[in-house]
């Protein structure tokens, strides 16, 4: 059922606007790095318009026809860089043809999008809960890492490289070449402006304002126009099988169609984990609850038409996302009213946009490469279990150097092998007769009849039985999400949770200061060694829980809540 309605519609629309502004160098500069691998004056002009393309259909039908109120979506990092390597390899092999590019890249649009409506059809949103946080944190690391290596040549004038290893051996020849140092200082400038700029004011996106100041800048310095995105042309394209430009003769339509299905599924794959994650982020701020399979039907949709129109791939937006709620977006409208401000750019605009210099969206693609990579997962990397680390760093290396599926692929392998294993050790070691799954609040535990009668109304008890980890912090956020307005205390009772890992630890850091921002005091009973250890080495005790507010037994907290409310 769509969740479209016009009841909030001044803040719907101011939302969208902004949206739109911070979403139009994005789409600019990942339609550009889609092309980056082509060599031709004209691949710049033809990737704008395909970001714009994209940004605009897949920006509409999904908010329009998905589960989640105030998502905003477009070309997003980790979709460009497998729609880069795809459009490269479409280049080659056809020995330099603009149709055959433009037949691979929509091609696998649809097939992204058809995957995406059949995982919604068939209901399997639900399932992407169970990818650990060490497989997403070396995951979206990796790409960060890619984006900023891939603008690294831009940034000195020179054409890009699409394989890593390629880039970094080509590096040394690229400054042996000459550094455009104009260039360069238009992408330092970038870069320093949407660093610095906030700390001004955020009332205006720093993105637009660097690439307005810095256009400006080039204008003066007489950057070559080859450095520049060139001509874009006005309107919407045709549906690219109708495109005049687009022909069709000679093209083994058979071998085509099979060759866009893998892209297309690895699209669909990357495309549905990156939606849902930025919905679970909209609805954390917006307190709402997304619908996920419809969700991915709306995405499917949206990604559908934009390949049928030659546009690319994209995936909900965390960053635009945010931007679109924190200015007052609430509902879809506002995420349809930022692809019709996209919509008029490219109808009415496009003939300013061309500009732009290449080396301006590189810094804007730097800082947002900085942006996704996982700093906290590295900095945490000593303290969080080995296994946890080891599928960390093996899943980053294999995003970087070989490919981003068999890198999710592979991390979903060994993360299960060694939870198994670490199920097996627990289970091996466990002296209960009776092991109870999921979260029980309900039914009270045999040591729970000291507490003090006046305080009963005032005190809610969550009882976590079992492990908290990546596959069970759904469930976790569901019951802590449940605890009413009028409690003053909050006991998490661990006493049968004995493993923890670094997915759960950051689900249960939320949950707790959520339930501290509420003005909620929060105690907690441990017994079990390893969640105790993770607590106290991410400094969980005594940073967000003071010492006086833990206990090893119930008993010694039922003392504390006498003195608590009795005192009273």
């Amino acid at each position: 059922m769509s969740l479209l309605t016009t009841s909030n519609f001044k803040g719907d629309i101011f939302g969208g606007i902004t949206a739109g502004i911070v979403a139009l160098p994005l789409a600019l500069a990942f339609g550009i790095q889609a092309f980056g691998g082509i060599d031709s004056p004209m691949a710049s002009s033809m990737g704008a318009l395909s970001g714009l393309v994209g940004a605009t259909l897949l920006g509409f039908f999904a908010a329009m026809l998905g589960g989640t109120h105030s998502q905003i979506s477009g070309p997003t990092g980790p979709m460009t860089v497998i729609t880069a390597s795809l459009i490269s390899g479409a280049w080659t092999m056809s020995g330099g043809s603009f149709s055959a590019v433009i037949i691979a890249m929509s091609l696998a649009g649809i097939f992204c999008g058809l995957f995406q409506i059949l995982f919604g059809i068939i209901r399997i949103g639900k399932y992407v809960r169970y990818i650990p946080y060490p497989v997403l944190s070396g995951f979206m690391s990796g790409i960060g890492v890619i984006i900023i290596l891939q603008q690294i040549y831009p940034l000195i004038g020179r054409k890009s490289p699409v394989a890593v290893i390629e880039m970094l051996a080509g590096f040394p020849h690229a400054i042996s070449e000459g550094i455009v140092w104009p260039v360069l200082m238009l992408g330092i400038g970038t870069i320093l402006l949407i660093a610095f700029f906030p700390k001004i004011t955020r009332k205006v996106p720093a993105t637009l304002v660097a690439l307005i100041a810095m256009t400006i800048i080039s204008l003066f310095l007489n950057i070559d126009t080859h450095l520049t995105i060139g001509n874009i042309p006005a309107g919407l394209p045709l549906p690219f099988f109708l495109q005049e430009s687009i022909h069709l003769d000679g093209i083994n339509w058979e071998q085509t169609i099979i060759n866009a299905i893998i892209p297309g599924l690895t699209l669909a794959g990357l495309g549905s984990i990156d939606t849902l994650l930025t919905s679970v982020v909209a609805d954390n701020i917006t307190k709402t609850h997304h619908n996920s399979n419809q969700e991915l039907i709306g995405q499917g949709i949206g990604n559908l038409l934009a390949g049928s129109f030659a546009g690319i791939a994209g995936a909900g937006a965390t960053m635009r996302t945010v931007v679109n709620v924190k200015s007052g977006g609430r509902t879809q409208l506002s995420g349809m009213i930022h692809a019709l401000f996209l919509l008029a750019i490219l109808l009415g605009l496009g003939v300013l946009v061309q500009y732009v210099p290449l080396a301006v969206l590189a810094g804007i693609l730097i800082t947002v490469g900085w942006g996704i990579i996982d700093f906290r997962g590295f900095r945490d990397l000593p303290r969080i279990p080995k296994a946890d680390a080891f599928v960390l760093i093996v899943v980053f290396l294999t995003t970087v150097f070989v490919d981003l599926l068999t890198a999710v692929g592979l991390g979903m392998v060994i993360a299960c092998v060694l939870f198994m294993k670490r199920a097996g050790d627990l289970a091996e070691g466990s002296y209960s007769s009776h092991e109870l799954t999921g979260f029980d609040k309900e039914s009270p535990w045999d040591d729970e009849h000291g507490i003090p009668v006046e305080a009963l109304h005032k005190i809610y008890i969550q009882r976590l039985d079992g492990p908290i980890f990546f596959g069970s912090i759904t469930r976790f956020q569901e019951v802590m999400h449940d605890v009413p307005d009028n409690v003053e205390t909050v006991i998490i009772r661990m006493r049968r949770v004995n493993f923890m890992d670094q997915s759960g630890l950051y689900a249960m850091e939320t949950a707790v200061k959520d339930l501290q921002k509420r003005g909620i005091t929060v105690l907690m009973t441990i017994i079990q060694p390893q969640p105790l250890y993770m607590l106290n080495t991410f400094g969980f005790i005594p940073d967000l829980i003071p010492e006086e507010h833990t206990f090893k037994t119930f008993g010694e907290c039922t003392e504390f809540l006498k003195e608590k409310y009795q005192s009273k």
